[in-house]
């Protein structure tokens, strides 16, 4: 399947989502702490026009220079460690989307940020992994972008504003990460505490995203997210927060809207801007 923005019938609109994408593999391995994320993919995929494109920022990629894949038919990389052999037989063959890569490089260049395509690399269970859930046909052309390895919040949001004038034909972007990655907290007996900790910033995280604040406050407030309350409980790393970043900054815009959930018993954002939300 070869995907054009050069269509002139076709509507270029861009839907945008944050997905918290769980712990490896697990989803798809009958984990019961995924149940709930799988159906909430499907519920969005439900109320979302089907793209004819996608472009994924991972949680799993970084780079010094934003990096996009630029192969026609990327390999999975399965990158974690310890699961049953199940793990490493997940096939996901969709096609990469070398057109659209192009593009996305061309639009970064205009807004002056230096990038690189990587015709080699293969695609992270930050994407097959949402992907597969919600598209398991495999059957739409797909990139993906890296973070910057900076890990500097303002410039995740100005890499999606670099990117929000980028026309396709129906693109869908996720942002792939997780709204609360403290590691050894999914594996730690939970206390009122360290419950009230999570529920608190994930409270955070939906009313920043979908308030009516001024987008200058909005933007403030994520770039200076590492001040809030437990944040760093939430995330001692921050590489499964920036991709929302990215999608923010994409967007520039109050989310449409969040989704409330747990994976792993531990409570999940997922957030929608989508410029259609009554049409499904």
């Amino acid at each position: 399947m070869r995907c054009s923005p050069f269509n002139e019938e076709a509507i270029m609109t861009k839907t945008i989502v944050y997905l918290s994408h769980g712990g490896g593999p697990l989803p798809l391995l009958g984990d019961p702490g995924h149940v709930e994320m799988g159906r909430v993919l499907k519920e969005i995929s439900a109320g979302i026009s089907r793209p004819s494109a996608i472009l994924v920022v991972s949680a799993h990629w970084e780079e010094a220079l934003p990096t996009i894949t630029s192969g026609p038919r990327p390999d999975l990389i399965y990158d974690y460690y310890g699961f049953p052999e199940a793990a490493y037989r997940i096939s996901y063959p969709c096609p990469g989307a070398p057109d659209l890569a192009r593009e996305t490089a061309r639009m970064l260049e205009r807004s002056g940020i230096q990038s690189r395509l990587d015709g080699s690399r293969g695609f992270d269970h930050g994407l097959f992994i949402p992907l597969k859930i919600i598209y398991p046909e495999a059957d739409i052309p797909c990139i993906q972008l890296s973070l910057m390895a900076s890990l500097d919040p303002a410039a995740h949001i100005g890499l999606g504003r670099a990117l929000g004038d980028l026309s396709w034909e129906n693109l869908l972007v996720v942002g792939s990460g997780f709204s609360f990655h403290n590691m050894r907290a999914f594996f730690s007996d939970e206390t009122p505490e360290s419950r009230e900790k999570n529920l608190a910033f994930d409270r955070w995280l939906r009313e920043t995203c979908g308030e009516p604040l001024g987008e200058q406050e909005r933007a403030h407030r994520l770039v200076n997210w590492e001040k809030v309350p437990h944040a760093r409980y939430c995330h001692p790393r921050e590489e499964h927060l920036l991709p929302l970043h990215f999608c923010y900054g994409m967007a520039g815009s109050p989310c449409s809207r969040v989704f409330e959930l747990e994976i792993m018993g531990k409570q999940s954002s997922m957030i929608l801007w989508d410029p259609s939300p009554d049409k499904g």
